[in-house]
């Protein structure tokens, strides 16, 4: 599933939009720890997260993920907007909490691999 039409489907809120939303989403990893991620996110995952801060940007794009889902109403700040800008990495934000996200995220891609 296109990373455009996951964020259009899960209702997820845009802040830096400079990027690819034709990528194809191979899935999602839940961490709010950065070694974890760098560690097992796979390429083209959707990373799951509440850290806000400009290392998350880093952590994606040296994985080259798909994008990066802030949940519980966490948003970033400038200096990570303006780092994920330069780097053209996604980023989308949810009220919603990581278990609820990752469960949506979890039957859309299952849906379509069936």
């Amino acid at each position: 599933m296109k990373l455009s039409e996951l964020s259009g489907l899960l209702g997820l809120a845009t802040h830096q939009s400079q990027g690819r939303f034709d990528v194809e989403v191979s899935g999602a990893y839940a961490s709010d720890l950065l070694s974890d991620v760098m560690g097992f996110a796979k390429e083209k995952n959707v990373w799951i997260t509440c850290q806000t801060h400009e290392n998350i940007v880093a952590v994606a794009k040296l994985r080259n993920l798909a994008a990066i889902i802030l949940v519980n109403s966490h948003k970033p700040d400038e200096a990570t907007l303006r780092l994920a800008r330069e780097e053209n990495v996604i980023i989308f934000s949810t009220s919603e909490s990581a278990f609820a996200i990752s469960g949506k995220l979890f039957n859309l891609l299952a849906k379509q691999n069936h």
